[in-house]
């Protein structure tokens, strides 16, 4: 009839996908006739209804059908319905209450399926027996009033992930292995069950106090035992308690001094204090509350056999025991014996990261542990935005570096490397470009260290330019920006690295740069970025060989002069 037809889309035999094209006309889901697509009621006798009754009025609560049942009905029906009506009210409240949301409740009708909700709300995974219900507020948890106080004057208004889950195991006595993302308040999480734990005991005196402190706390460098110290002295001076920080770069005789009076609380690094144990300045005999802080990376600096002879070196008489029992608060929170003032051991591990190394040690020391998991083991915060970008020239290095330090990013800022000689010459280049650098390694000392952190801090510094020294537990406020000029060596270092940004729920942004040398590295740093919501992975990088499957050294010892 001189219209076109379209032709159809002849489908292949060898195809195996189905077809879902056709043509409009083949539409067969409406009625093209019209008599069919605009339906008439029907019209019958009365008022053009069904039997003469409007079906509207009918409907309606004032209609004439409703009218005439309820002159019908008796006054028993009548009570019963109201009877009826107000069942089903009761139901639908109750209902509507109970499915109300856990923030909504209070605690003593918080349900099994409200702290699911709650603990999937903050990311929070459990293992063991016997595991007590997380923190909801600072209000309703069972910590000494006096804490409380302390707590609402540092200016903590809730308490974080960590915190919630680890502070009522911890105060039940139980031991914990916490893993949590850096910057997640775990220094806290373990020194308010550690000073509830030392409310119960004696207070020093000149008799006991030669018997040692009632707590220790080891941490893998000076800096992060010296910020430990800082936040442990929030709570302990106004308690009453002491606090001392045994490190090293400091004189063994100064720290002897600080000793005199006694101390509840040890912060140490394991070299350090094991050199006070060897020359008896120090002893450990009523020592019970044992934290092992970034237990990873003093592995990994080597620290393990030191470790040992400082846990070896505590009283054995206190162990718990490895049943069931140490699963119960009941019989861990009792006193041991007779003497009142005597307690189980309680040791706790805390880091980032958990590898094969340090699940030995705590398999060793630790007696049926809570396991406590923020997020993923070993994965970066989701606050920080990874970057990545391929640059093997080391001038194109230095130069996109000063791009970045001079672009939208506001000090202060942290640029890594893995040598030492790196760090005082691209300080050297920084503070010629006119902004103000200072440097952290392990080639400096003591007293240039802790400068170098509180130039940063105050503002007096806008670029920190450190090896891995600074790479855990270092706290600096609002860090805007972390460069890794050299790609770190292991997926750890990095996870750690990055996580100097994006603390306590800023964001931040991460910046590294990829070389060819960096190939060990490249398949976890994809799985890392693949992982992330705030990461892309460079095409160079997805679709390099080294990163299709898992290799390299990564968990190899570093030498002397990474440091």
């Amino acid at each position: 009839m001189g219209i076109e037809e379209r032709e159809r889309k002849v489908r292949k035999r060898n195809d195996k996908k189905f077809v879902f094209d056709w043509n409009a006309d083949d539409d067969t889901s409406r009625d093209l006739n019209p008599l069919y697509t605009h339906r008439h009621s029907a019209q019958l006798y009365g008022r053009g209804h069904f039997a003469g009754i409007d079906l509207k009025d009918h409907k309606s609560k004032s209609g004439f059908y409703d009218k005439l049942m309820a002159s019908r009905r008796s006054d028993v029906e009548i009570a019963r319905m109201g009877e009826l009506d107000n069942i089903a009210a009761q139901k639908e409240r109750k209902v509507n209450y109970a499915d109300r949301h856990w923030s909504e409740k209070p605690l003593d009708q918080m349900r099994d399926r409200d702290w699911r909700i709650f603990k999937e709300d903050f990311n929070i995974a459990c293992k063991g027996g016997s595991i007590p219900n997380p923190i909801r507020r600072w209000s309703e948890s069972t910590i000494d009033p006096k804490i409380l106080e302390v707590i609402e004057k540092i200016g903590y208004t809730s308490p974080t992930p960590i915190q919630r889950q680890a502070i009522p195991i911890g105060l039940q006595n139980r031991d914990i292995i916490g893993i949590a993302e850096t910057g997640s308040g775990k220094t806290a999480s373990f020194l308010i069950p550690m000073l509830q734990f030392i409310f119960d005991l004696p207070r020093l005196n000149e008799q006991n106090m030669v018997h040692g402190p009632y707590a220790l706390i080891l941490a893998p460098t000076r800096e992060l035992a010296q910020q430990i110290e800082q936040e442990a002295l929030k709570f302990a001076v106004p308690l009453g308690f002491n606090c001392v920080s045994i490190v090293g770069g400091h004189a063994v005789e100064e720290q002897a001094f600080n000793l005199r009076n006694g101390a509840e609380i040890i912060i140490a690094t394991p070299g350090r204090l094991k050199d006070c144990l060897d020359r008896r300045i120090l002893v450990l005999n009523q020592c019970t509350y044992v934290v092992m802080d970034e237990a990873d990376r003093m592995i990994d600096m080597g620290f393990e056999a030191d470790v040992n002879f400082i846990l070896d070196a505590l009283p054995v008489s206190n162990l718990k025991p490895d049943t069931d029992e140490a699963e119960d608060a009941s019989k861990m929170t009792k006193a041991i014996g007779e003497d009142s003032n005597k307690k189980y051991r309680q040791t706790t591990m805390f880091s980032a990261t958990m590898p094969a190394a340090v699940e030995r040690l705590a398999k060793r020391y630790l007696r049926r542990p809570a396991v406590v998991t923020i997020g993923t083991a070993g994965q970066a915060v989701e606050t920080v935005e990874q970057r990545v970008e391929m640059i093997t020239d080391e001038n194109r290095k230095k130069n996109r570096l000063m791009e970045l330090l001079k672009g939208q990013f506001a000090p202060p800022m942290i640029v890594f490397v893995n040598q030492k000689r790196s760090c005082d010459m691209l300080a050297k280049m920084i503070n010629s470009s006119g902004l103000r650098a200072t440097t952290l390694h392990g080639g400096k000392s003591q007293e240039q260290r802790e400068l170098a952190l509180s130039q940063l801090k105050n503002g007096k510094s806008d670029v920190l330019v450190a090896t891995d020294v600074a790479g855990r537990g270092i706290d600096v406020q609002n860090v805007s920006l972390v460069v890794n000029f050299d790609m770190a060596k292991n997926i750890e270092d990095y996870t750690h690295r990055i996580g100097r940004t994006g603390r306590a729920g800023r964001s931040g942004v991460a910046v590294t740069f990829l070389s060819s040398y960096d190939t060990d590295v490249y398949y976890d740093l994809k799985q890392m970025l693949t992982k992330s919501t705030l990461a892309t992975v460079p095409a160079e990088l997805r679709n390099h060989e080294a990163a299709m499957t898992k290799g390299g050294v990564g968990g190899r010892r570093r030498g002397n002069d990474e440091f």
